[in-house]
């Protein structure tokens, strides 16, 4: 399959600025697949090194951070002869595992630059929030999100239909509907990659909700096996009603549905590490769009969204029946599967830190506000064809932002002030927000 991200693998790889590279990502995005083929493509060598299933690859790290040291101690491990740089990438995969290992990333920084190193973990982003020793300032990140829509069609060799997005969206307005069809799929299947395999493979759904439950399940037992013990049943709480969060028409996160009579400050730390471990992104809500954003954070109000739209879809038990009507699939559990959708495809443009506007009174909610090039962007998002935004349009009053984003069903346009963004257009919104004016008429 092929991903965004590789274009950005070959960015750091040429760069002379190159720092060791960490790759974050929730379990099953595709990290170890993406950075070895990345190794096979691009590199002669590639010394791989999982820690989860490596003692002596542990123990290469802990002595000392001494880099030529350990650079023999790994080209021992691998078995092909001493590590060329120039022609070689170093994969350490679970990095978390092996605290030292994250630890020496700063000395490969300082003392051997040309070494062309990469870590990756499903639990990186849990372990350098605890007591581990990270080289701050010392080290590049990348974030692989599930495969986008455009991935999806250029997985299901229909390239030609993700270039067409991406060249003139204006120009596609013809073939809506055999984009609708494909968003189906995907709002079904998602963008886990073993499950896009499994789809790809039969077109089975049965055999893609295996994968996803399969998925799940695997997420289920890293609860058990690495979170804080009194974190355990917290976390399987919240993870478990973020169906019944998003199924409501006001999704704010509520205690109430994760336990009776829960409080916020019970499940706090279990809400961080599903954070950490990329299980979940809460949207905060602001009291005024006005920059920077966090400074108008109400950090006890927020949307808690999943990883990815399939694994939502399979949480919730929504059945395969609902692809049969299109209508239905969008609309399912009053737009969850959307807004998530919509949610996925904005995080994985990057730098775009989503929150939410809601007023004082609760009378009126924008689903999303982005920055972009200074300016915010409130963000409406609707699951049909029916274009009433009447919250969009208070907002607008109150602020008159220069450009708003209404993000449907329906086909593309562009209206003083507003444009109409079809759901399958979203990773467009870099270059379209860019083309807009500065001042609307």
């Amino acid at each position: 399959m092929e991903r965004a991200a590789f274009a950005e693998l070959q960015a750091w790889k040429a760069s002379s600025r190159r720092k060791p590279l960490l790759v974050r990502g929730v379990r099953q995005v595709g990290k170890s697949w993406l950075i070895r083929e990345f190794g096979r493509r691009e590199y002669r060598r590639t010394v791989y090194i999982n820690f989860d299933e490596s003692e002596p690859a542990k123990e290469v790290f802990r002595p000392d951070l001494d880099v030529t040291r350990i650079l023999h101690g790994l080209s021992l491990l691998d078995g092909g002869g001493p590590i060329v740089p120039e022609d070689s990438l170093i994969f350490l995969d679970e990095i978390q595992g092996c605290p030292p290992a994250l630890a020496c990333l700063k000395y490969f920084a300082e003392r051997r630059p040309d070494c062309h190193v990469i870590g990756a973990g499903s639990l990186l982003g849990v372990a350098l929030h605890e007591d581990t020793s990270f080289p701050v300032g010392k080290v590049a990140f990348l974030d692989l999100h599930p495969l986008t829509f455009s991935e999806f069609l250029i997985a299901n060799d229909r390239a030609d239909l993700a270039q067409a997005l991406h060249d003139n969206l204006a120009e596609v307005s013809p073939l809506h509907s055999l984009y609708v069809d494909w968003l189906r799929w995907y709002y079904f299947v998602g963008g886990m990659p073993e499950a896009v395999a499994a789809f790809l493979q039969s077109r089975d759904v049965a055999a893609v909700r295996e994968v996803q439950q399969q998925i799940l399940d695997g997420y289920d037992r890293d609860f058990s096996k690495h979170a804080p013990l009194a974190d355990v049943p917290k976390l399987r709480d919240i993870y478990e009603s973020l169906p019944a969060q998003l199924g409501r028409e006001d999704k704010k996160f509520r205690y109430g549905l994760v336990r009776t009579g829960a409080r916020g400050r019970e499940y706090e730390s279990a809400l961080r590490w599903l954070k950490d471990a990329g299980l979940a992104t809460r949207v905060f809500r602001i009291t005024a769009p006005r920059l920077p954003l966090r400074a108008y954070e109400d950090r006890t109000a927020f949307k808690l969204f999943g990883t990815d739209v399939g694994l939502l879809g399979a949480q919730s038990g929504l059945d395969a029946s609902t692809l049969v009507n299109p209508v239905e699939t969008f609309r399912e559990f009053k737009g969850a599967l959307t807004e998530q959708f919509v949610l996925q495809e904005l995080l994985a443009l990057g730098n775009l830190h989503p929150h939410y506007w809601s007023s004082d009174t609760g009378a009126a909610e924008v689903d999303f506000t982005i920055v972009h090039e200074r300016r915010i962007i409130p963000v409406e998002v609707k699951a049909e064809t029916n274009l009433r935004a009447k919250s969009l349009g208070v907002y607008r009053d109150r602020y008159t932002p220069e450009v708003a984003l209404r993000i449907s069903m329906s086909r593309y346009q562009v209206k003083p002030g507003l444009i109409e963004l079809p759901l399958y257009g979203v990773e467009t919104l870099p270059s379209l927000l860019s083309q807009s004016p500065r001042n609307p008429a």
